[in-house]
């Protein structure tokens, strides 16, 4: 135990972040070399992607966890790719509709196919049961921050 009495190792927003920070450059590191895209880039792309519908910038970052700099960043990013296409809104012109262009779709289709494949060589290095207590620890964890939020639940 430290001398302080706090153990660092113990604490689960730092145990998260640590283990979220491997989890997520090893999965950079692989989307970077085949695709040259940054972290805000792929979530990015992810958000729209994973979505039935056009997305505000403000919904990618809601979605995403993402500033609102780093988003307009990566969509400007994406665009001059012509991977994404700005829509403004009918209603109010302060608003832009975001979605993937057909490049951006088979882009998108191509990123998850690698995604998935990272998925299995995490479950190959964490084990299934480990996998499974994973998932039940997020789950839990995503049900706080939906009663915090006051948003529905995800399921």
């Amino acid at each position: 135990m430290a001398a302080d009495g706090f153990e660092l190792n113990a604490f689960l927003p730092y145990r998260l972040n640590r283990a979220a920070e491997f989890v997520a450059v090893r999965f950079a590191a692989e989307y970077k070399a085949r695709y040259q895209l940054t972290r805000p880039e792929w979530r990015t792309l992810a958000a729209l992607g994973s979505s039935a519908r056009a997305m505000t910038a403000t919904e990618v970052g809601t979605h995403s966890a993402m500033h609102k700099t780093k988003v307009s960043r990566a969509v400007s990013a994406l665009e001059a790719r012509r991977w994404l296409k700005r829509s403004e809104d009918e209603d109010d012109r302060r608003l832009e509709h975001l979605e993937l262009t057909m490049a951006g779709r088979l882009a998108y289709r191509e990123l998850t196919e690698l995604a998935t494949a990272y998925q299995t060589q995490l479950g190959d290095l964490i084990g299934a049961g480990g996998l499974k207590a994973l998932s039940a620890g997020l789950e839990a964890v995503e049900r706080a921050i939906d009663r915090t939020e006051r948003r529905p639940s995800r399921r």
